[in-house]
């Protein structure tokens, strides 16, 4: 099932009902809504604490998995990204902060899953890691997103 899963091109809404399947309890929901965000912002803090022209490229690598998937989409991501990264600029902190929050924010995940009773997607399909923040934004924006059956 997952090989066909790979060899067809999905739909944003296809990948959003795919995700919700192991995003149903509301507890976990809410984990995934703060944790994911926190993920995403603590990966872009590492990268521009290292190397900030290769963050920022990575980045727009990333906008662009989104525009294929959605012009909304990417330009909602594209704006968290920009306010993301003009606040990272402003907080002064470093590698090891973002990293100590990179891993708190993953143990949340991982208990909102404890409490789930599913595995997380990306185990998957490593996809999945850029479809969290989109099923978050799609969510806080009210979009009702059905799991596939």
């Amino acid at each position: 099932m997952a090989s066909r899963k790979r060899s067809a091109k999905r739909s944003l809404d296809q990948w959003l009902a795919e995700y919700a399947v192991s995003h149903q309890n509301p507890i976990n929901k809410k984990i995934h809504w703060l944790c994911v965000p926190t993920i995403f912002v603590s990966i872009l803090g590492m990268g521009m604490s290292i190397a900030a022209w290769f963050t920022i490229v990575l980045a727009m690598l990333v906008a662009t998995f989104y525009l294929k998937l959605s012009t909304p989409l990417f330009i909602s991501m594209g704006i968290f990204m920009l306010i993301t990264i003009a606040a990272i600029a402003l907080l002064p902190l470093g590698f090891k902060a973002w990293a100590a929050i990179f891993v708190i924010a993953w143990i949340g995940q991982f208990l909102g899953h404890k409490i789930e009773g599913k595995k997380p997607s990306f185990l998957e399909d490593l996809q999945f890691l850029l479809i969290g923040p989109a099923w978050v934004a799609n969510t806080l924006m009210g979009k009702k997103i059905k799991p596939i059956s």
